[in-house]
């Protein structure tokens, strides 16, 4: 490489600014945070735009193809966004009516049938003599109601505070709203412009970048795009078929609350791996109201269920989609939850597969086709 003067000035920024961060990391850490919660209204309109992107490419496909008149092709685009997102909507509309309404039933009859059964299992722990006298005698003398009393006694106390309060979740719900009303406008824009935004993208590359920075980068963007649009619709297929196989079992099987456990699982089962053990468990807690027996038949039948779907479904409709071995995925979940929780789970195994494949590639010396690649 040249050093001529233009090489060691950007070097020696370079290293100025390196230094900067480094020696001024709170700093730069603080105004980071600043810009990410100041653009994080469109950063998630962004986000929405890219889920909501996937059922109007659907519906734009088979929107009249056929047809050549101006009213469809100027119909086309927001006829398929407005059927893409009220598709979504219907679909989480229908999960939580379907998962909260007896989900609530089923605490209230927890936390009024508590003390019956607390009191059962004591005089049971007296009977098989597992637990010292002493110990039961202390916890028999415990008064739940008087308890569960204070405890709401408690809550309810303290109304000086309850206006500052008040005004903090008024506050909060009131953020939380213009934070969702800008990413949805933001992301309405987004997909009645994308063929312009990706034509504005493509002339920026062109003019600000090499030839060959600007194809790497078309190649990442785009390993990057098709891991996740393959990832999102493999999941949420098999969700679907995980929710209406455990469905059809539970009827079979006579389980209560069949219908409404079988959508929290399907929805559950957007998470990967972990997602089973929370469906399982909201599951199991919501028939041991009705039997504690059947909770354990159900928790057996549906382990029964994830290893059908685990080794028959899951790598046909996921696995082979994204293309990342098995032991990439659990450690893709693994280091993305724990950085990032719920959201590094989800996001962790896309973003895992994309690196997969671009190493892959750049190990074998495979040269993408441009053509293909292509955004």
């Amino acid at each position: 490489m040249k050093l001529d003067w233009k090489t060691c000035f950007k070097i020696g920024v370079s290293v100025f600014l390196i230094y900067i961060a480094i020696r001024y990391w709170d700093t730069v850490a603080g105004c980071i945070s600043a810009v990410i919660g100041a653009a994080f209204p469109l950063i998630l309109g962004g986000a929405i735009a890219y889920v909501v992107n996937i059922p109007m490419s659907f519906y734009e496909k088979h929107y009249f193809q056929k047809k050549k008149g101006k009213f469809f092709a100027v119909s086309r685009r927001p006829v398929c966004m407005i059927g893409a997102i009220l598709t979504i909507l219907a679909i989480v509309a229908l999960v939580i009516g379907l998962i909260l309404p007896q989900l609530g039933d089923c605490v209230a009859l927890i936390a009024a049938e508590l003390p019956g059964m607390f009191k059962k299992l004591l005089a049971f722990a007296e009977d098989l003599y597992i637990m010292p006298e002493n110990i039961i005698d202390a916890l028999s003398a415990i008064d739940l109601k008087a308890q569960m009393s204070n405890i709401i006694e408690t809550l309810t106390s303290g109304i000086g505070n309850i206006v500052g309060s008040v005004i903090s979740v008024v506050a909060g719900v009131f953020s939380g709203f213009v934070t969702a009303f800008v990413s949805i406008i933001f992301a309405i824009y987004i997909l009645l412009s994308k063929d312009k935004l990706q034509s504005l993208c493509k002339r920026l590359l062109k003019r600000y970048t090499s030839e060959k920075v600007n194809h790497s980068i078309v190649y990442v963007l785009t390993v990057l795009d098709d891991c996740f649009h393959r990832y999102i619709v493999g999941q949420c297929t098999e969700a679907l078929i995980l929710g209406v196989l455990c469905t059809i079992g539970m009827t079979i099987f006579r389980f209560p609350y069949a219908l409404m456990i079988g959508a929290l699982i399907a929805f559950t089962a957007l998470i990967p791996i972990a997602g089973a053990y929370i469906g399982a468990a909201i599951g199991a807690f919501m028939i041991f109201t009705e039997s504690p027996f059947q909770a354990l038949l159900f928790l057996i039948f549906l382990v029964v269920l994830q290893q059908l779907e685990g080794n028959l479904i899951y790598p046909k409709v996921v696995g082979t989609s994204i293309g990342l071995p098995g032991m990439w995925v659990l450690a893709a979940i693994t280091i993305g939850g724990g950085i990032f929780g719920i959201l590094g789970m989800l996001l962790g195994v896309p973003i895992a597969a994309a690196i997969y494949r671009i190493v892959r590639d750049d190990v074998n010396r495979g040269k993408p086709d441009r053509k293909r690649l292509a955004i």
